[in-house]
């Protein structure tokens, strides 16, 4: 005889709950990759290809459904900044604005992205796996 579960909800929150440090960052997460998936799936016939497109088998066409068993299945990750690196980053940012170097900057998009570049503050995106 199958063993039926005792929640509607597949997978547990309990199971989530155990990929994530808490349940703001479940929340940020899932809403994220469901924005992700969603946007995969309404961009399909433009060939784009700039969306990751679901990394799990779904019986479930709803994106946050989808985003939730990525999370169960370890596929949707996050990274959590480290607070001293935060901290350097934005005192090299003070520290050039007070030397007038980000005004400099401000003149040309070039230029602004050599700074960021050369602060190292980076493009990556948190959800990525």
């Amino acid at each position: 005889m199958a063993q039926g579960r005792l929640t509607l909800m597949d997978p547990p929150i309990e199971d989530l709950l155990d990929k994530v440090d808490s349940k703001f960052t479940l929340v940020a997460l899932g809403s994220a990759r469901a924005r992700q998936v969603n946007s995969y799936y309404n961009s399909l016939g433009e060939g784009l290809g700039k969306v990751v497109p679901p990394q799990v088998a779904s019986v479930s066409g709803k994106p946050v459904s989808i985003a939730f068993e990525e999370i169960a299945a370890g596929k949707a990750t996050y990274t959590r900044a480290d607070p001293e690196e935060e901290a350097a980053v934005a005192a090299a940012i003070a520290d050039a604005a007070e030397a007038g170097l980000l005004a400099e900057a401000a003149e040309g998009a070039e230029e602004v992205a050599e700074v960021i570049e050369a602060l190292g503050t980076g493009d990556e995106d948190p959800t990525a796996s």
